[in-house]
């Protein structure tokens, strides 16, 4: 049928075959007043979509196109719509529909909004479920889709839509700048843009990993100094060092906490934005009693945060470390195999969309 009727996107059908992608049409949700239809040209790839494909996060619903780091052109906008106007270069996050009447929401707290619609594999109310960025086409309600600097590459800025956010909101809501000392741990597609983020906002920053081959690429993303945590007793000199550390480790199910915990402040903060398939570790409460520290979470970031963060990195120039694919069956699955391997440097970007659909000329 075509667009606007359908769209067509690589879509997984199977948690056992979570690599295998089809190239397939599919129905879009109906056309809202405050609408756009996104031309895609580029779409990061998270962890979030290996998570949900091979059902790590639990059943999914299948087949589905995911991919929530999207960048395209605006080709379709609604009647009400009033912060994008067609041909704008735009960009969608994990986020793609929240009530907008709520506290949470009237607050900018519309991330936690309890009837929230992911980007992908997310029913609408009228029962169609969401599909994401590889694809041909999205559409996204515009308080969910951000004008793009333009001195920041499209294949740059689609990471920053998930990972960027995940890892900048938790840090301007710990108020971290200048007179903090803060520690990132874990160097991988999150975590890089934690040492840019933070080294950006004026912290003291520091790399925490188990990878020492990461300590060059660590300091020159804005780390003053790297900790390998496979050093005996790595832990020790950092003792009450640190006012926040933002994990953002996959594997945090397997880690001494009670170690990382000790290198806190008194009230520091241990803030996850990695989120494993299994549990936590087992802790006691009284290993919060040392330092009066805390264990906590989030979830992406608001409107306002993602337009500051853009902004931030367009001032700056901040540039994340991105490898490119081209999108196709072959390159979705070659880009969901690596990140499950964690063999990238630090995030890829799925780009050559016109190739891919070329009916969309």
């Amino acid at each position: 049928m075509g667009y606007p009727e359908t769209f067509e996107g690589f879509q997984v059908s199977s948690h056992e075959k979570w690599s295998d992608f089809k190239k397939q049409e599919f129905k879009p949700k109906p056309f809202e007043d405050r609408d756009i239809d996104i031309e895609i040209e580029a779409c990061g790839v998270c962890g979030s979509d290996v998570h949900t494909i091979t059902g790590g996060w639990g059943e999914a619903q299948l087949p589905l196109c995911v991919g929530h780091e999207v960048i395209g052109k605006a080709v379709k906008v609604g009647p009400k719509v009033t912060t994008v106007k067609v041909g704008d270069r735009v960009g969608v996050g994990a986020q793609i529909w929240a009530c907008l009447e709520c506290k949470q929401c009237k607050s900018d707290n519309e991330n936690y909004c309890p009837h929230q619609i992911d980007t992908y594999g997310a029913p609408y109310p009228d029962g169609t479920i969401s599909q994401g960025g590889y694809a041909s086409y999205i559409r996204a309600h515009e308080y969910f889709t951000f004008k793009i600097p333009d001195n920041i590459p499209s294949y740059m800025a689609a990471p920053m839509l998930c990972a960027g956010i995940t890892t900048y909101s938790p840090l301007v809501r710990a108020k971290v700048g200048p007179r903090k000392k803060v520690a990132v741990l874990g160097i991988g597609g999150l975590g890089h843009f934690g040492l840019l983020w933070a080294s950006a906002l004026g912290a003291e920053t520091y790399a925490i990993s188990h990878s020492p081959d990461k300590k060059e690429d660590a300091l020159k993303l804005g780390a003053k100094e790297f900790i390998c945590t496979k050093d005996k007793d790595w832990a020790k000199p950092w003792a009450f060092a640190f006012d926040f550390i933002l994990n953002a480790a996959d594997m945090t199910h397997t880690f001494n906490l009670q170690e990382f915990m000790s290198t806190l402040n008194v009230n520091g903060e241990f803030h996850n934005v990695g989120l494993p398939d299994k549990p936590l570790p087992e802790i006691k409460a009284f290993d919060f009693a040392p330092n009066g520290c805390k264990i906590a979470g989030s979830h992406i970031g608001s409107r306002p945060e993602m337009i500051a963060m853009l902004k931030l990195a367009s001032e700056k120039n901040i540039k994340p470390i991105i490898q490119t694919l081209s999108i196709s069956e072959k390159g979705c699955k070659e880009a969901v195999e690596k990140v499950k391997t964690n063999d990238v440097r630090y995030r890829f970007t799925l780009v050559d969309f016109d190739k891919a659909f070329p009916d969309r000329k």
